[in-house]
């Protein structure tokens, strides 16, 4: 049984009181998450700090890759479509803590691309179908094998950082975030849930309870006042 968190943005003041719910229920259960802990929320510092603290792995997120790529790469592709999304929210964060953000970097870059726990699939956004003549099931078992086929293309529309299409179904849950909704959403033909209910936009910071691909319950924190800057707030 693992607990999984849809994607944090910086809302730091959320993300503790769902972990506290989390932690309350199910005492020593696993806590994932599939990433997107910077940018557009308030306290994106105080997220990463908190997530370092609390042993919580997570996957890479495409807001996570950007950061990294703005501070290691500027003149990148990656490093400039940093500063138009939510970019400013995240710099404000690091204005008393500067000293921090190579720490930082540091493990967020070690992030994988995926988890493949026992009980579920965790990326940022999933399997694309496009990679159904790519993977074979025996890929699927293999993580190094499977890594290969996925970090080809991490820039692309269709990868497991940036995938808004259609899912493959691999034959065991996939959780992801990336799109932003305003309910968890389970996909029953590609066994797919997407947990991402947009917390930076003054909705709520979501987790899911999993064992063997099954949905046991579903966790919500609505969003805290101070962890929303309201320039993302259009969103929903």
């Amino acid at each position: 049984m693992v607990a999984v968190i849809g994607d944090v943005h910086g809302c730091y003041y959320t993300l503790q009181q769902l972990v506290n719910k989390i932690k309350s229920k199910y005492t020593n259960i696993e806590i994932f998450c599939v990433g997107d802990l910077v940018d557009r929320g308030a306290h994106s510092f105080e997220a990463i700090d908190f997530i370092i603290k609390e042993k919580i792995r997570f996957t890479l997120g495409n807001h996570d890759l950007m950061f990294y790529s703005f501070f290691n790469n500027p003149g990148s592709q990656m490093g400039k479509t940093w500063i138009y999304n939510g970019a400013e929210t995240t710099l404000k964060s690091y204005e008393d803590c500067m000293e921090k953000i190579e720490e930082h970097l540091a493990v967020l870059v070690k992030a994988p691309l995926f988890i493949d726990t026992e009980d579920c699939f965790i990326s940022h956004a999933g399997i694309s179908k496009t990679f159904q003549d790519k993977i074979s099931k025996d890929i699927l078992n293999e993580p190094d094998e499977l890594n290969k086929v996925v970090s080809t293309d991490i820039h692309g529309l269709n990868s497991i950082l940036w995938n808004r299409d259609e899912l493959m179904n691999i034959g065991k849950l996939q959780v992801v975030g990336h799109t932003h909704r305003k309910e968890v959403f389970f996909n029953e033909d590609t066994n797919t849930i997407y947990i991402d209910t947009t917390a930076f936009g003054m909705n709520k910071l979501s987790a899911v309870i999993v064992e063997k691909s099954n949905v046991l319950e579903i966790i919500h924190q609505e969003t805290v006042q101070e962890d929303s800057d309201s320039r993302w707030n259009y969103y929903l």
